[in-house]
């Protein structure tokens, strides 16, 4: 029970799912469902049915195109299981479908879909189906739409159920027709009583199969009548035209119900009212087709009335017929047909009227109305023929106009007449002739040349399809028509030789084959011809010839050669009687031959010497002198039958020969050959190359005659122009004279090739020879003109070459001494050399080659002493690779000819240097940078190569010395960027490889073979594509060469070549490179050599990976071989440099080399000046200056990172070393005159080759290569490079790299420092100062503290303190003094050494302007403030005594440090007061006036001294003072400020403290009467005279006024 359900209510879900998803708006996932739906139908046909019954009623407001989907379902659900449907599931459906149909008044598609569903129903359930209709049909109201629609629908599904329904609803419906006032309401009752009437008149016709047979046409006629009164005389009226349509198409079948006299009654008004449609409607179809049934109708009660309106009806009908159908519109096509259908109804009941009618219209001058007329004419003569039985004579005589009009159409139609004729035996009567004459002759129209491709519907039919339809009609009468064989058998054969028939041999070949088939199953005898009957019938000769001859052409004529065979071969009998043992064989075969090839496949030569040996053996089965006489003289009439057919007349000539090889008649032959030469049409090329093939077949069995009657003609007058034997050429010209020179020539040649070898090697040079060159050559007044006439050329190159082949295949009749060889060869150069250079316009060079190849084979006798054999030179002369691409016929048979030439010449020296000497010429070609050109060398080449393959024969093993050159030449070709280059160049170097294995004596397969090398390679020149197998290939001896000629490829116009060859070159270097160390120099200047030679990317790209490649083998060699260069380096060296960046392991390994070359040199040389007292001068040392250059070069390249990294350290230390040992460094006197040249050279600025300018570029580079960009812009941005560069101010720059350094790339500092270190012992100063400097500012930086380099660097930097150098030693106290900034805290630690260096710096001897002095209080000024005291105190009264004398010092620097220094040391005073008040006292008056010094920072620094001073001085009143007045940017009245200090240091308590101080002050101002500067000159004196001024009594005995007026 439980599966029972589920199997129901599995589908049931998904019918509602499905159901559910209809509301999707994607019109593809609404037909999915609908599919689905019916799927689901076909296993559960009532459940699914159930199942959409319940979902519309649950769902009453789905939207209508939702509805739709769903019962369009039901309906084919019901469709297709209608016998399974229960009554029940029936009723359901019904029930629905009513409901649904009639729910909305409005028309909507859901009510067509609900109308379709109990149409569907009604299949089966008819009377379920009324009962539940008719509710809704009730009398007196008007039915819904659709309920009118699905009765009309029902009876025509369901004739036999629903025709007993038809007579109470048509009583019910025909008062409801008043009621209609709607057009679509009036529509569709139309609609219904259309339906109506056809089921009824169904119904009545299967009378025996109907369920009530007593149902007859008067149980509806009554009621028909009534409605056709209402249609036709109110609503035919209506302007609507729809609603015209929908009545004219009710009228048609319902006449056929009305009673006979009510419709005779309506004819008068019916028939005229039912043409005068036409007018109004464009759409006759529907008029066409109710016309037809009223004309039935009327013909079927015999009405009297249509002789009436016969007239009317054809005038107007005639016209619809004459308007063409438009396929693509079907109702026009429809329309034709019921049209034709009306005038067949006429044409029965009045034949002789209608002919009347339609025969003078064939003469109109309008083609459609003839076209017209004769559709109709067809029509009836089909489908009225016994009427028109006794109208076939007048009718036959009537086309006779049409069967001359040159209308297309009109002649497709004329065809369509003439078929029906056939069929209904009109061509068995007198004048059927003319009717096959007609069709022949269309189907052999002309194709057009040019057809344009038209529509089906097109207005101008072309010639094709005309021909396409008469040759079907022709090929239907012929095999399906009987009455027919007759009529066309023997008659169709007068038309196989008239040549105007050429075109419709196919089809008549095959439709007289199957007559005479057919002929031949009546008797045996049936299908021979009768001539005695049949008179105009052509001869069994005339057939035989022409039936071969257009067999020479097999496929021409949609493939006429097996039409035309075919036929021959049923006509054996009426041939001769002795073919037929012989035809049944050959002929099938033949026919075989043609179909197994297509007409590009197909050789015509070869088909050509099978229909000969097919003739040949024909003329020897028959075996009769007579009838070969007769024969051979009707090809000879046929011969001008064929003047506008060169290839078939070119083969009849062949027919003539051999016939004539088979005539037994001497006299015959000459007869005919004389005939022949008379005849011919010698300015055509096709007629003399066939009269001359004629000659050469028949001399094969008459030779004599044959070379007596060429004799006997060039013996006549013909060419003196005047009247000889043959007075037919007396009006020639002499072009046609030339021509029949060229001829004559052309039939010897061919005598030559064709004769029997034995009798016709003795008469060529005797007689041929002699006569050819006679006929060639001209003379003027006794001298030898040679012509220009192209054709008289080529006939005598092709019969040279005739000639030469017959000696040639002639050998075998003993030794054959040629003399004139030598001759020939020089002529024929001499032809090839006249040939234009820019064009291929003849065949002369292609014919000239191939004679020469016979001319020059080994084979033939060698050429006498004295005259030299062709070689490969030839090349030149014959022009052929340079001329323009063509790819002609000519220009490929002149390729062939070239080939087999240089073949011939190649096999006359069949070694190496003869190898060597062909390719010494096709080399420039091979490379040239013109496609065409290298395409047709490499072609040549490689059949070259092939050929020495094929004929090498080594019997000991020698060097094949020259592989490694010819492998350079091809295989960089193997990836040209022409395709056809890239396979043949493959195609040479393995036949190259496979030549060098034979001299080695192995005729071996190798492992792995070349079996690569025959695959074509990518035509996209990447660096994998130029891999050939040669590295382990090429002999040890030949490695070099092979590489030096790689190397010239790198210049190939190609790009694809040069990279293959780049390819080549790294690839070989790297499996064989090893063993080329001594070669590396000379590699290396070949690849700069070659960069300067190409500027191409890719070449450069290459090149670089050589040099790496090399390097990476022989690392010392290509550095030394580089450091050769000369400087500065041009871009092509710097190119090579940075290859040597590629690999990070070898660019490591070449940066030691480098930096060991920098560092074991020394940086220079000193050079004293000539002049006597001339400083010395500071000359750079190459080696380190290249090597420097270098280093930049490869650190340029963004590949060197990784390796920069790794000697991070050593490198910069170098450079930085290098840099300083270059400052002041000038180039030696060689390299700045280059340096000059190259900076005054136009193009990109070079690089200088300055040593401190090129050091400081390697050391930027190296450090942005190196990861440290910001340590390179941080020292750009401070202007801090050329810094370095100067001699002055080197240390400032180096300051600022420290700086850089220490902020960006503390990291690198530990191994940095500890290469420098050593260099703090340098010989060289600049060395000591630069590290010293360096030094010197990592200490201002806290990164050596982090570093735990402090110490380390402290130490070293204080063993300094004694150098030679001042300015290490100046340097080495500011580094000092820098560690109170980059490390304060460690000052502590230090402090007592670092102050005793401080005041030895300052006590320094050899210091004559103070630097070391200037540079030791600066720096202790910074140490003052983080030293402990205890460390100060004891040196303290030293240090301020020994700074005091700089307080005055010329030197602004000095002053400001010093007086700086003195204030830092006020904060120590504390402990000795007493002391240090003493020191502040010496000092207070140089302090206060250098507050007018110059220097506005000496300034700064007296103020700042004072206000440190003040708190040691015990007087508040001027610590205040200080304090508020010399505060740092307060600007300061000096006089008012001295005024007021003077107030307070003769105060009380300054001197009762030091009564002597006032007259130190006045001393020590009177000091500074001659101070230099002004301002404190001027500012002594105001200052003694405010201390006099404030003075008071007790102490103005210590003032000396003496000494004070005085001013000492």
């Amino acid at each position: 029970l439980l599966g029972s359900f589920l199997a129901k209510l599995i589908p049931h879900w998904l019918a509602t799912t499905l159901m559910d998803a209809t509301t999707d708006k994607d019109p593809l996932v609404q037909e999915q469902i609908y599919n689905a739906l019916c799927y689901l139908g076909e296993s559960e046909p009532e459940e699914i049915l159930h199942s959409c019954d319940e979902y519309l009623r649950q769902h009453d407001k789905l939207a209508y195109p939702h509805r739709v989907i769903i019962l369009k379902a039901m309906e084919t659900v019901v469709k297709n299981n209608i016998a399974l449907l229960d009554k029940s599931t029936a009723k359901v459906v019904i029930f629905l479908a009513s409901n649904e149909m009639t729910k909305s008044k409005v028309i909507r598609d859901w009510q067509q879909a609900a109308s379709s569903v109990l149409v569907a129903v009604g299949q089966r359930f008819i009377n379920k189906v009324m009962e539940e209709v008719l509710t809704k049909f009730q009398p007196g109201i008007l039915p819904h739409y659709f309920v009118l629609q699905t009765f009309a629908n029902l009876s025509v599904s369901n004739v036999f159920g629903m025709v007993p329904f038809l007579n109470s609803i048509l009583g019910t419906m025909l008062p409801m027709l008043g009621m209609a006032k709607q057009d679509h309401m009036k529509s569709v009752f139309c609609y219904a009583l259309q339906h109506f009437s056809e089921s009824i008149q169904e119904y009545l016709a299967n009378l025996d199969k109907a369920p009530d047979p007593t149902v007859r046409k008067d149980t509806f006629s009554n009621e028909i009548f009534s409605a056709y009164e209402v249609l036709f005389n109110s609503w035919l009226q209506h302007r609507e035209a729809k609603l015209r349509l929908a009545v004219v198409e009710a009228i048609g079948p319902m006449s056929h119900l009305m009673p006979g006299e009510k419709l005779e009654e309506q004819l008068p008004k019916l028939i005229p009212g039912i043409l005068a449609l036409y007018k109004k409607h464009t759409e006759a179809f529907y008029i066409s087709k109710s016309l037809c049934q009223i004309l039935e109708a009327s013909v079927n009660i015999g009405s009297r009335s249509l002789d009436v309106q016969l007239d009317s009806l054809l005038g107007t009908l005639h016209p619809q017929i004459c308007a063409p159908a438009d396929p693509s519109v079907p109702l026009t096509v429809k329309n034709h047909t019921e049209v034709l259908r009306c005038f067949t109804v006429l044409a029965c009941s009045f034949p002789d009227r209608v002919l009347a009618f339609l025969l003078p219209k064939l003469e109109s001058s309008n083609e459609r109305t003839r076209v017209g007329t004769l559709l109709i004419m067809r029509q009836i003569i089909n489908s009225a023929p016994s009427q028109m039985e006794i109208k076939k004579p007048f009718i036959l005589s009537s086309m006779k106009l049409p069967l001359q009009d040159s209308n297309n159409k009109v002649k497709r139609a004329v065809v369509q007449v003439v078929s029906a004729m056939a069929h209904h035996g009109y061509l068995e009567q007198p004048g059927g002739e003319a009717m096959v004459e007609f069709l022949v002759r269309q189907c052999a129209l002309a194709s057009d040349l040019h057809p344009k491709k038209q529509p089906p519907d097109a207005e101008d039919l072309t010639s094709d399809s005309v021909q396409s339809i008469s040759i079907n009609t022709l090929f239907l009468l012929s095999t399906t028509v009987d009455r027919m064989n007759n009529v066309l058998w023997p008659y169709l054969l007068e038309f196989v030789t008239p040549i105007q028939f050429t075109n419709a041999l196919t089809p008549l070949c095959r439709s007289l084959m199957y007559l005479a088939m057919k002929k031949e199953e009546e008797g045996e005898n049936a299908s021979l011809i009768r001539y005695d009957v049949n008179a105009n019938l052509p001869s069994p000769y005339a057939l035989t010839t022409r039936l071969l001859v257009v067999s020479s052409q097999p496929h021409a004529g949609a493939c006429r050669g097996v039409a035309a065979l075919r036929l021959l071969h049923v006509l054996h009998g009426s041939v001769h009687p002795s073919l037929a043992p012989l035809w049944s064989k050959r002929v099938p075969l033949l026919v075989e031959h043609i179909e197994e090839n297509t007409e590009q496949s197909l050789s015509q030569k070869e088909w050509e010497e099978k229909l000969l040996l097919f003739l040949q053996e024909t003329l020897a089965a028959v075996a009769d002198s007579a009838w070969i006489g007769h024969f051979v003289m009707e090809m000879c009439r046929q011969l001008s039958s064929y003047n506008g057919f060169p290839m078939e007349k070119n083969f009849l000539y062949k027919c003539i020969g051999t016939t004539l090889g088979a005539c037994s008649s001497k006299d015959l032959v000459q007869k005919q050959l004389q005939e022949l030469l008379e005849t011919a049409r010698y300015h055509e090329e096709a007629e003399r190359e066939g009269l001359a093939s004629c000659f050469g077949i028949c001399a094969i069995n008459h030779l004599e005659e044959t070379l007596a009657k060429l004799e006997e003609f060039v013996r006549s007058d013909v060419f003196k122009k005047s009247v000889g034997l043959f007075s037919i050429f007396k009006d020639r010209s002499d072009n046609e004279v030339e021509k029949i020179k060229s001829t004559l020539i052309l039939c010897y040649g061919y005598v030559a090739i064709y004769a029997p070898k034995e009798l016709v090697l003795s008469r060529i040079e005797a007689d041929i020879l002699k006569n050819i060159f006679q006929y060639f050559n001209t003379k003027v007044l006794g001298i030898k003109v040679e012509t220009k006439d192209l054709t008289l050329k080529l006939c005598l190159i092709r019969s040279i070459c005739m000639i030469s082949q017959a000696i040639c295949n002639g050998g075998k009749c003993g030794d054959f001494s040629f003399s004139r060889k030598a001759e020939l060869v020089a002529q024929m150069v001499e032809f090839m050399k006249a040939e234009p250079q820019d064009t291929m316009r003849t065949p002369i060079r292609q014919r000239a080659m191939i004679t020469c190849t016979y001319l020059v084979y080994p084979s033939s006798a060698p050429i006498p002493a004295g005259m030299t054999e062709p070689d490969p030179s030839l090349l030149h002369p014959v022009g052929l690779m340079v001329l323009p691409h063509g790819g002609c016929v000519l220009y490929g048979d002149t390729m062939s000819a070239l080939k087999d030439l240089l073949k011939s010449l190649l096999q006359r020296n069949l070694t190496p240097h003869g190898l060597q000497d062909m390719f010494a010429h096709l080399g420039p070609w091979i490379k040239s940078s013109k496609d065409h050109e290298r395409q047709r060398a490499v072609e040549v080449s490689a059949a070259l190569l092939d050929f020495y393959l094929s004929k090498l024969n080594v019997s000991t093993v020698i060097p094949f010395y020259n592989l490694s050159v010819l492998v350079a030449l091809f295989s960089p070709r193997c990836s040209d960027a022409v395709a056809s280059v890239r396979l043949h160049a493959v195609d040479c170097v393995y036949c190259l490889l496979y030549i060098q294995l034979c001299y080695e004596g192995g005729h071996r397969v190798l492992e792995g073979g070349f079996a690569d090398l025959k695959a074509p390679p990518a035509p996209t020149p990447c660096h994998g594509q130029g891999h050939l197998p040669l590295e382990q290939r090429v002999p040890p001896d030949q490695l070099m060469s092979l590489l030096l000629a790689l190397f010239e490829g790198l210049v190939d116009p190609d790009r694809n070549c040069s990279r293959a060859a780049t390819v080549m070159i790294n690839s070989l270097l790297k499996e064989r490179g090893a063993v080329l160390q001594e070669k590396v120099p000379d590699i290396m200047s070949i690849i700069h050599s070659k960069l300067e030679e190409v500027d191409e990317e890719h070449i450069r790209k290459a090149a670089q990976q050589t040099v790496y490649i090399l390097a990476s083998q022989h690392k010392s060699v290509v550095v030394s071989s580089l450091l050769g260069s000369a400087l500065p380096f041009d871009s092509h060296t710097c190119t090579m440099w940075r290859s040597l960046a590629t690999e990070p392991t070898l660019t490591s390994e070449i940066l030691e080399q480098l930096l060991e070359k920098v560092n074991r040199d020394v940086p220079y040389k000193e050079s004293k000046g000539f002049l006597l007292g001339s400083s010395s001068e500071r000359i750079a040392t190459p080696l380190p200056l290249a090597a420097t250059c270098a280093l930049y070069e490869i650190m340029s390249a963004p590949e060197a990172g990784p390796a920069v990294l790794g000697l991070y350290a050593p490198l910069f230390v170098t450079l930085l070393l290098r840099l300083s040992c270059t400052v002041g460094v000038q180039l030696p006197k060689n390299l700045q005159s280059r340096e000059r040249r190259s900076s005054s050279s136009q193009g990109p600025a070079p690089r200088s080759l300055h040593p401190c300018s090129s050091a400081v570029q390697t050391l930027k580079a190296m450090l942005v290569r190196g990861g440290s960009e910001e340590v390179a812009r941080a020292v750009d941005s401070a202007g801090a490079w050329d810094l370095m560069a100067s001699p002055e101010r080197h240390h400032e720059g180096i300051t600022v790299l420290a700086g850089a350094m220490a902020r960006h790339a503390g990291p690198r500092l530990p191994l940095i420092v500890k290469n420098l270190i050593p260099t703090l012992s340098s010989v060289f100063d600049s060395q000591r100062i630069t590290t010293t400097a360096f030094f010197a500012e990592l200490l201002n930086s806290n990164v050596v503290n982090d570093l735990l380099l402090l110490e380390t660097v402290m130490d070293n930097m204080t063993g300094r303190q004694k150098d030679p150098c001042t300015l290490v030693r100046m340097l080495v106290l500011r580094g000092l003094g820098n560690v109170a900034s980059g490390s304060p805290d460690k000052v502590r630690k230090h402090g007592a050494k670092l102050l005793a260096s401080m005041v030895n710096g300052m006590d320094d001897k050899d210091d004559p302007h103070n630097l070391v002095a200037l540079e030791a209080m600066s720096s202790l000024s910074k140490l003052l403030d983080h030293v402990e005291e205890r460390d100060i105190q004891s040196m303290l009264l030293h240090i301020a005594i020994r700074i005091r004398p700089f307080f005055d010092s010329e030197q602004p620097e000095l002053r400001h440090s010093s007086i700086v220094l003195f204030g830092h040391l006020s904060r120590f005073s504390h402990s000795h007061c007493e002391v240090f008040f003493e020191q502040i006292l010496n000092g207070l008056v140089t302090l206060l006036l250098h507050l007018q010094d110059p220097s506005p920072e000496v300034v700064n620094a007296c103020k700042f001294a004072l206000r440190m001073c003040g708190p040691s001085m015990g007087c508040e009143g001027l610590r205040d003072m200080f304090l508020n007045h010399l505060r740092e940017g307060r600007s300061l009245h000096y006089g008012e400020f001295i005024n007021n200090v003077c107030k307070h240091l003769v105060s009380g308590t300054g001197m009762q403290s030091y009564p002597e101080m006032l007259n130190r002050l006045i001393l020590t101002n009177l000091f500074y009467f001659k101070s230099n500067w002004v301002d404190i000159r001027a500012a002594a004196p105001m200052f003694i005279g405010f201390l006099v001024l404030h003075v008071d009594e007790d102490h103005c005995q210590q003032v000396d006024l003496d000494q004070l007026i005085s001013g000492e």
